[in-house]
């Protein structure tokens, strides 16, 4: 058996996602008030250069990224269906218990909606953009 997947606990586990963002002052709130994440961590790296925020939400984490000069996100980027056909990381996905209840309060909120919910493969799914445009998929499994 491989070194991956010896014994019950896995070798690696998800930490956090880093998302380049356009203003970290404004992707905190942003953050903040669509899903209740909390700020951790905000510091200016000198080696990259850039201005990295953590925030967490139960034992995820985000890394937010900020960068002088940074090219803006590509419009193809910000549709899920034309993102798909761009090599890389694609988006983060959440579980959600009730997502009509959910996606009604983010409305309330001026969220920006990519894809209103929809069935796939057995589950819910709306996909949103954060306040810079990147992806995040809404995902509420069968119970």
């Amino acid at each position: 058996m491989s070194q991956c997947c010896k014994g019950a606990e896995p070798v690696i586990k998800p930490l956090h996602q880093g998302i380049s963002v356009a203003d970290v002052d404004a992707s905190i709130a942003w953050y903040q008030k669509m899903f209740g994440f909390r700020l951790v961590s905000d510091d200016f790296v000198p080696q990259l250069p850039a201005r990295i925020a953590f925030m967490e939400l139960g034992d995820f984490s985000i890394e937010l990224f900020g960068v002088e000069g940074a090219a803006a996100l590509p419009e193809d980027r910000r549709t899920p269906n034309l993102d798909i056909r761009t090599h890389g990381t694609k988006h983060v996905a959440y579980s959600v218990k009730d997502l009509r209840t959910l996606m009604a309060d983010l409305k309330s909120k001026d969220v920006d909606i990519a894809a209103d919910i929809f069935p796939m493969a057995g589950d819910l799914v709306a996909f949103i953009r954060d306040n810079t445009g990147n992806l995040i998929e809404l995902i509420q499994q069968p119970k």
